[in-house]
Order: structure tokens, then C-alpha cells, then sequence
């Protein structure tokens, strides 16, 4: 089968289980955004262990986990916004009709360095910033210092969120703007840099770094799950067609006291 990607995990050794009269598959592949990464592989984990099935995760971005979906390599992409028009496009020529499964929700969080004393932006400000209108932290009350900005690779999902709430789809963001790989290659960046600021999953966030509020609203699970957050998003297991057997169980998950219990360990959300 082919992959697109780095292959991250492959965990169990595959044996034919059965669920009920649905078609069970011996082994699942995955495929797409970093962001929705660590869940994948701790339902895999716990999936396999329960279930015996071997999982393949891989991490190569949620375009590209929508490509592979498309092109049948894959079972489950894994995706961190939802496919776009011309995805969809290219997946009924293919004879492909994506589905979406919520796995959770969450938040983009506006991480800046801890030391910065500024606490809240207004998403108009945060737009202004990647845009490049505003470039010096003292324009929102911060210290006398050029803003850093940081951003994700085109392929990111998390980049297109993000382009869709703040900036807008068809708004470039500054040249200036530095680009990142993943949610941690941004908080590594922005823990390092007094005059960064920088977006990530929610859960990827910790100490090294310090969330702001977006138009006076913090980012945490209560604030994610009632909207109240501006920047708040659903992450996606997408499946061609209604799943069936082992797929539909293991995307059936969030539903279940075990999956609610790794969501929120691993810092995301609840819908269920």
C-alpha cells in the first residue's frame, strides 16, 4: 500500500476480529495532521491492545492524510479542518465520499513567550499582526520590540484553521512571517524568542510557553466546548463512506468512556 508521509508508528500485529455482522479489516491505516497525531496513536495503542488490530499512524499533514484518503491508501485521514471544495472534487472522481467523524474539539491557542506582558488580543489585532500591519509589540500595549511571527507549512490543517478564523482563506500573511513544521516546532520557537507569537492545538500547550485570550476569552476545555472561545475548531476522522467493522469502532471512540478519558489527558476536548 502506498504511503505519503513519514510513517510514525505501526503498533500491534494484526488478527481478524469480528464486530458483529459488519466486515472486520485485520489492520487500519491512518493518515494526516500532526495536530490530531497523539490521539490517533493513543486510540491505536489502546485499540490494538483491546482489539488486536494492528493501526498504522502516520503524521505527513492533513492535506496530504485527504490525499491519501483519496487515492485509497488509507482508511482514516486524519484531518485538523475539513476538506476543501476541490478536495471533495477530486474524491467523487475517484469514487471516494469522505465522511466526517469528530474525534474532538479544540482550540487554537495564541501563544507569545512568558516573559511578554501583554494577556489578550483581539482577533482584529491578531489578523493586523499577521498580516504585517502591526509589527512592534508596543502598537498593543506590549514592550518596545518587533513581533516574530510564526506560522505553519501551507499543508498544515492547523495553518488553515487559523487562515479561516483570523486572517481570512485568501489573505497572505506577512513575508516576514516564519514558517514551522509542527505544533511543537512552534512552541519551541516561540519558548526561545521574547518577541514571538505563534498559534498551536490546544493541547500542545505547557508552561515553556504563555497563552493570551482572544477577545477576552482564555482558551481551555470549558471555553472550547461552549463556543465562547473565537478560536475553537472540531478535529476530524474522516473515513471513505459510512465506516464499518473495526473502522467504525475505533472512530467511535470519543464516545466512549476509555476515548473521553485519552482526549482529555491528552489536552483536547470532549464533543461526546
Amino acid at each position: 500500500m502506498g504511503r505519503l508521509g513519514k510513517t510514525i508508528a505501526v503498533i500491534g500485529f494484526g488478527v481478524l476480529v469480528a464486530f458483529g455482522q459488519a466486515e472486520a479489516k485485520n489492520n487500519i491505516v491512518i493518515d494526516g495532521s500532526t495536530t490530531v497525531g497523539p490521539l490517533a496513536k493513543s486510540f491505536a495503542a489502546y485499540f490494538t491492545k483491546k482489539y488486536n488490530v494492528a493501526i498504522t499512524v502516520s503524521e505527513s499533514g492533513s492535506g496530504n492524510g485527504a490525499k491519501s484518503l483519496i487515492n485509497k491508501t488509507c482508511d482514516i485521514a486524519s484531518m485538523s479542518r475539513s476538506m476543501k471544495p476541490q478536495e471533495l472534487v477530486a474524491a467523487k472522481s475517484k469514487g471516494v465520499n469522505p465522511v466526517n467523524n469528530v474525534a474532538a474539539l479544540d482550540g487554537l491557542a495564541i501563544v507569545v513567550h512568558p516573559s511578554n506582558p501583554v494577556r489578550s488580543l483581539t482577533t482584529a489585532q491578531i489578523a493586523d499582526i499577521y498580516k504585517g500591519k502591526i509589527s512592534n509589540w508596543r502598537q498593543v500595549g506590549g514592550p518596545n520590540a518587533p513581533i516574530v511571527v510564526i506560522q505553519r507549512e501551507s499543508n498544515s490543517g492547523t495553518q488553515e484553521s487559523f487562515k479561516e478564523l483570523v486572517v481570512g482563506k485568501e489573505v497572505p500573511v506577512t513575508k516576514n512571517a516564519e514558517t514551522q513544521a509542527s505544533n511543537g516546532a512552534v512552541k519551541n520557537r516561540v519558548s526561545l524568542t521574547r518577541g514571538a507569537i505563534g498559534f498551536l492545538g490546544l493541547g500542545f500547550t505547557d508552561a515553556s510557553v504563555k497563552k493570551i485570550a482572544v477577545n477576552g476569552v482564555m482558551p481551555n476545555p470549558v471555553t472550547v466546548k461552549n463556543g465562547t472561545y473565537p478560536l475553537s475548531r472540531p478535529l476530524f476522522f474522516v473515513t471513505n463512506g459510512q465506516p464499518t467493522g473495526s473502522v467504525k469502532q475505533f472512530v467511535e471512540l470519543p464516545k466512549t468512556a476509555e476515548g473521553k478519558r485519552i482526549i482529555t489527558e491528552l489536552g483536547f476536548v470532549n464533543k461526546y
